[in-house]
C-alpha cells in the first residue's frame, strides 16, 4: 500500500458552470494538480439533455487523470456518459434499487445520511461508500461539526468507506482526516477561483501527505 491510499485522500465535487468547455478546462487543470480518487459530478439544475452534454465532455477528463467518475442521482445518463459511478443522494430506497441494478459494475455510493440511523440504513444496503454532507454543503469555511461527529463515529466501527464533505477553506481536509474518513470531497475549496485549482489540489495533497493519521493496514 503506498502512501497516498495509506491515508484520507481527496474527492473532487465537479464546480457549477453553465459552460461545458469551460466546466470540463477548469477540472482538466485542477486534476494535474495531484492525486484524485473521484470526481462526483452533480446536476445542478441543467435539464437532462445539457447534462449529459456536460457528463459526456468531463467523464473522459476525470477517467484520463486516473480518478473515478461520478454521476449524481441520473442512472441512465451514467450509463450513456460511461461514468464508473453514480453518487446518490436521495434515500435509501432509490440508494438500494441502484445497487441492485448496478454493481458490482458500477461504482454506487450513497450521500443524504444525516444522523446516525439513516447512515446505518444506509450502511446495511452495502454501498461502496457512505456520504456525509452535500455536495453543495461546502457554505463555510470548516467542515459541519455533525458530519465531523458522523464520519469518526463511523469510521471506528464500520468498514464501509466514508467521504465527508469539507469546507471552503482547504485546510478543512485536515479536520476530515482527523475523523479517520477515508475521504474528504472540496467544491469551492478547490474552484471557486477556478486558475487556483491545481496549486490548491497540489496544496491538500502535501497538507495530507504532511499531517493526515495513517490507516492501519
Amino acid at each position: 500500500m503506498n502512501t497516498i491510499e495509506n491515508r484520507c485522500r481527496l474527492v473532487l465535487i465537479a464546480p457549477d458552470m453553465p459552460d461545458a468547455a469551460e466546466r470540463a478546462k477548469v477540472l482538466t487543470d485542477a486534476l494535474k494538480g495531484g492525486d484524485v480518487a473521484s470526481v462526483i459530478v452533480p446536476q445542478y439544475g441543467l435539464n437532462e439533455t445539457d447534462f449529459q452534454k456536460h457528463a459526456e465532455a468531463l467523464v473522459p477528463v476525470i477517467q484520463q487523470a486516473g480518478a473515478a467518475a461520478l454521476i449524481e442521482g441520473d442512472t441512465r445518463l451514467a450509463g450513456r456518459a460511461k461514468a464508473d459511478g453514480l453518487h446518490i443522494a436521495a434515500g435509501a430506497d432509490v440508494l438500494a434499487e441502484a445497487i441492485e441494478r448496478h454493481t458490482p459494475k458500477m461504482i454506487v455510493g450513497g450521500g443524504n445520511a444525516t444522523d446516525r440511523h439513516h447512515a446505518l440504513e444506509i450502511g446495511e444496503l452495502r454501498p461502496d461508500y457512505v456520504f456525509f454532507g452535500r455536495t453543495d454543503g461546502d457554505i463555510k469555511p470548516e467542515a459541519h461539526p455533525k458530519n465531523l461527529a458522523l464520519a469518526e463515529w463511523w469510521a471506528s466501527m464500520i468498514e464501509i468507506p466514508c467521504i465527508v464533505m469539507g469546507g471552503t477553506d482547504p485546510q478543512s481536509a485536515l479536520a476530515v482526516a482527523d475523523t479517520g474518513a477515508e475521504f474528504v470531497a472540496l467544491r469551492l475549496a478547490v474552484f471557486a477561483e477556478p486558475g487556483q485549482g491545481p496549486s490548491v489540489v497540489a496544496a491538500v495533497n502535501a497538507l495530507l501527505d504532511e499531517k493526515a493519521p495513517r490507516f492501519e493496514d
